[in-house]
């Protein structure tokens, strides 16, 4: 029994570290990593930006850091009731999969990419 006790806590601690993690990245952690994901230099549109116009990796950034910010406080305000953590929101605003402008399905790996990027 305090084997099963001792497994069960140690299980819960790292549910709670790798779940929480994602919640403490910086605003620019999360946008390098959107970079990186979206095919850093050799992306036709930097940072993947599409509904905004932006020319360059400077004005892309800049709009990429303010949907990461904005995405942040809405998270805050009401998405954590449907997504369990913030990168989840971001992707369902950032690139949602089923999108009309996704016809390869490619946004379904957003996520994967973000978090991979974030982790290395």
């Amino acid at each position: 029994m305090k084997y099963l006790t001792s497994t069960i806590i140690a299980l819960l601690l790292v549910f709670f570290f790798v779940g929480s993690n994602s919640q403490n990245y910086t605003d620019e952690q999360i946008v390098n990593a959107i970079y990186k994901a979206e095919g850093s230099e050799k992306a036709k549109k930097p940072f993947g930006i599409l509904s905004v116009p932006c020319e360059g990796y400077d004005s892309c950034r800049q709009i990429c850091l303010n949907t990461v910010k904005n995405n942040r406080k809405r998270y805050a305000d009401y998405g954590h009731k449907d997504y369990d953590t913030y990168l989840e929101f971001l992707a369902s605003r950032y690139c949602p999969i089923g999108a009309d402008n996704d016809p390869k399905g490619l946004n379904k790996n957003w996520l994967k990419n973000v978090r991979y990027f974030l982790n290395q």
